[in-house]
Parts: structure tokens; C-alpha cells; sequence
């Protein structure tokens, strides 16, 4: 399978996320948990999207200095627009993330220790499935209209969301934890186990965990595919994917508390899904460029933002 990534690219940017793990686990998780304010959560944002432009820009130099303007402009163009589709679709773990946190009484200063070990593992599933994915489509070219069609009739659900709330306690791995091991009925600070009565118990903020692992592992189901209709380089997916997910945490900070100013950006996410997967199904016979996916994307993402603000000031008269 062809990329740019290089062997020192590769190592470089593991390197970087590393080194930015750790920072978070050694430094910033030692001090005291803390509910996380929207205007610390939109200074975190500002600072991954940040990271994400550099390394934008830093790719585009780099190859336009060793293969050519052409192609710094369609590879750099291929992370943007993969990243934004990526930063999009992760906003939907933001309306399941709120549902796992509200249904299971999550403390606010607990959460942001939660994401961060959810963050850890998605990062392997993640680089596993990209490896995967690649692999296949570069063996398989057809298997592109698989992810096509999957992704068309995911939107299709999403446009029309069950109204019954989700009871997690039923969720079938739950329900095994909690018959093998022995589960506290209270939190213990951000612990996700405790020792007593010369036993280990699990806390519900590891069960909590179980569930944010299980929605990242179905969420990627939709995201990964639907970056293959922008690139098939691995080095693009896979970075693309990590700034998104790095910056996963403080968006859902920034946006939890506007998951119902923002009540129509589900059914745009639906969209951008359908929209996505419909031009992987007519890429055989109707080619859009990179720039005009990137747009249309744009434009579901800001008429919906828009449009669930206008129906929240009608509904205000």
C-alpha cells in the first residue's frame, strides 16, 4: 500500500503523541479533579486545532520540497478535509457520551479521567482498523461500496432516532462485569478500583469506562470508512484520526452543555454521512473533487447550526 509516510514520519508522530499522553497522564492528571469550564475546554480546542493546522502546513512543506507542489497541495488538502469529516462525525460520541455521564450520575470532575483512558485505547483499536481498512481496500477496491452503502444506511437511521432512552444497565457486557466481579455501589474519587475487606472491587466509574470503549469501538465503524472516500494513505488517515480524537475530550467539554442549543447538528452529522457514503457508491461514474466534499460538508455542518438556533429563539417567543 503506497503512503508518504515515511519510517520517521511514523515514529515521529508516535512519538509526539507520547510524549502529549504523557504530559496529560504525569502532569495534568496529578493535579486535583476538577470540573472542566467551557472556557478551559475552548482554550484546549483552539490549542488541538491548532496542532492539527501546523501539522497541516508542516506536511505541505515538507512535500512540496521533496515531491512537488502538486502533491503537497491534493495530500495536505486530504488531511484538512479527513480531519474536519473526523472532528464532525465525533461530535455524535459527544451525544452518547452525555447519555453514559447523565445516566450513571458521573461527578463533572470525574469525567475528563474517563475520556482520557478512553482516548489510550482508541488510539490502538483505531490504528488497527485504519491498518485493516487500508490493507483491504487496497487488496479489495470493491469493498469501498461496502463502506459506502453502510454509511448511507447509517445516516439513514440517524435521521430517524429512537425515542426510547437507553437503560445501560441492561447492555449484555455490563451485565457480565457485574455477575464475575464485585462492583461498589459508590464512587471512590476517580478511582476505577478499590481494595476492601481484603478484596478488589470494580467502581462504576470502570463500568462507566466499559461503555465511552464500546461507543468509540461503533462510532469508528462510521468515522474510518467515511475518511476512505477522501484517501486511501494510511499516513493521512491515521493522523487525520488522532488530532480528532485528542481533541475529543475538550470538545465534549466545550459542547455538553450545547447538546440541546445544537439539537438539529444530529441530523446533519446524518447527512454528511449519507452525503458521504452516496459519493463513494457514484465514484465510479461522478467524481467530486476533495474541495467540493469539503464544502458540501461545510455547509450541511453550518445550515444545521444555524437552523437549531433559529427553532430555539421561535420557540423562546
Amino acid at each position: 500500500m503506497y503512503s508518504i509516510g515515511s519510517w520517521w514520519m511514523w515514529l515521529g508522530f508516535f512519538a509526539f503523541i507520547i510524549i502529549v499522553l504523557a504530559f496529560d497522564i504525569f502532569f495534568l492528571d496529578r493535579h486535583k479533579s476538577h470540573k472542566v469550564s467551557a472556557k478551559e475546554a475552548l482554550g484546549w480546542v483552539m490549542l488541538w486545532a491548532s496542532c492539527a493546522v501546523a501539522f497541516g502546513l508542516l506536511l505541505w512543506w515538507y512535500l512540496s520540497g521533496t515531491q512537488g507542489v502538486v502533491v503537497a497541495n491534493q495530500k495536505a488538502l486530504e488531511f484538512f478535509t479527513g480531519y474536519v469529516i473526523e472532528q464532525t462525525l465525533s461530535v455524535d460520541n459527544m451525544f452518547v457520551f452525555v447519555m453514559i455521564f447523565s445516566y450513571f450520575s458521573v461527578p463533572a470532575e470525574y469525567q475528563r479521567r474517563v475520556l482520557l483512558y478512553g482516548v489510550l485505547s482508541a488510539i490502538v483499536f483505531r490504528l488497527l482498523v485504519i491498518l485493516g481498512g487500508t490493507w483491504l481496500v487496497t487488496e479489495f477496491h470493491w469493498v469501498l461500496y461496502v463502506f459506502g452503502f453502510f454509511l448511507v444506511l447509517t445516516g439513514i437511521k440517524m435521521l430517524f432516532p429512537e425515542k426510547a432512552e437507553k437503560d445501560f444497565s441492561k447492555n449484555y457486557l455490563i451485565v457480565w462485569v457485574r455477575r464475575h466481579f464485585h462492583v461498589t455501589e459508590q464512587y471512590h474519587e476517580e478511582k476505577f478500583f478499590v481494595r476492601q475487606n481484603k478484596l478488589w472491587y470494580l467502581t462504576p466509574l470502570f463500568l462507566v469506562l466499559i461503555l465511552i470503549e464500546i461507543s468509540d469501538l461503533i462510532f469508528a465503524m462510521d468515522s474510518i470508512p467515511a475518511i476512505f472516500a477522501v484517501t486511501n494513505d494510511p499516513f493521512i488517515v491515521f493522523t487525520s484520526n488522532m488530532f480528532a480524537i485528542m481533541g475529543l475530550r475538550a470538545l465534549y467539554f466545550l459542547l455538553a452543555d450545547m447538546a440541546t442549543r445544537f439539537h438539529l447538528l444530529k441530523y446533519g452529522i446524518a447527512l454528511v454521512l449519507v452525503f458521504i457514503g452516496a459519493k463513494m457508491l457514484l465514484a465510479h461514474w461522478i467524481t467530486f473533487s476533495i474541495l467540493i466534499a469539503l464544502s458540501v460538508v461545510a455547509a450541511i455542518l453550518v445550515t444545521t447550526i444555524i437552523l437549531s438556533m433559529l427553532s430555539r429563539k421561535r420557540g423562546k417567543i
